[in-house]
């Protein structure tokens, strides 16, 4: 037993050291109102190298990283999923989810918004349709969609909030083509970030309900 559970402890300090290598969760900033802002990068996010340890992962690290960074102050999370691929860096919705509701009520009501930076169509229509019985304490109402980057400005300073060059690139493509937004034309883009490839090469099945990117 005292093996199983040592082991356990080793396999969750992995995944959330390969999390925290990854930067896909950084706290930096502050928005208008003086909240702390979360930053999200989905394409950072390795979970192809998680596997069935994403959940785990998630949870460890806004556990032991996120919380405490935020204190009692009410916060804001900007997600940003451009060029997401389902296959390679999307964790699951049931993941998600899960790293969610094991956030305590307190932390859930000091949620004050997520910005969702460039959602891609099915995304709409996944949360349009499913969001309000996925997640509890109204986080579906707290939900903001941002098509293009300049409208987050409207909520923080762009000092606030450093932003990957590939999700500036793909803001500057959909300026370019804004039938993107419609799911009518595709890019062939990705956003990797910049760390060691290897620890990444990992086969390993991704969750079951990592279907929405």
């Amino acid at each position: 037993m005292v093996i199983t559970v040592e082991k356990d402890a080793a396999a969750g300090g992995e995944a959330a050291l390969l999390l925290e290598r990854s930067r896909a969760i950084t706290v930096q900033g502050r928005d208008r109102k003086g909240r702390d802002v979360v930053r999200v990068v989905g394409s950072y996010f390795p979970a192809r190298a998680l596997g069935g340890r994403a959940e785990e992962a998630l949870r460890a690290y806004l556990r032991e990283r996120v919380l405490p960074a935020i204190g009692d102050r009410e916060f804001v999370v900007v997600y940003m999923h451009s060029r997401v691929d389902r296959g390679g860096n999307f964790p699951g919705v049931g993941a998600i989810r899960g790293a969610y509701e094991s956030l305590p009520a307190a932390a859930k009501d000091r949620l004050r918004a997520v910005y969702f930076v460039h959602p891609a169509l099915q995304s709409r229509l996944f949360l349009a349709t499913f969001g309000r019985f996925l997640f509890s304490s109204g986080l579906y109402e707290k939900l903001r969609y941002m098509s293009r980057l300049e409208y987050m400005w409207v909520h923080m300073d762009k000092g606030q909030l450093e932003v990957p060059d590939c999700v500036l690139e793909h803001d500057e493509e959909l300026e370019r083509r804004p039938l993107m937004d419609y799911g009518i034309e595709a890019t062939e883009s990705r956003c990797v970030y910049e760390y060691d490839a290897a620890s990444m090469d990992t086969s390993a099945s991704l969750h079951s309900l990592r279907c929405v990117s």
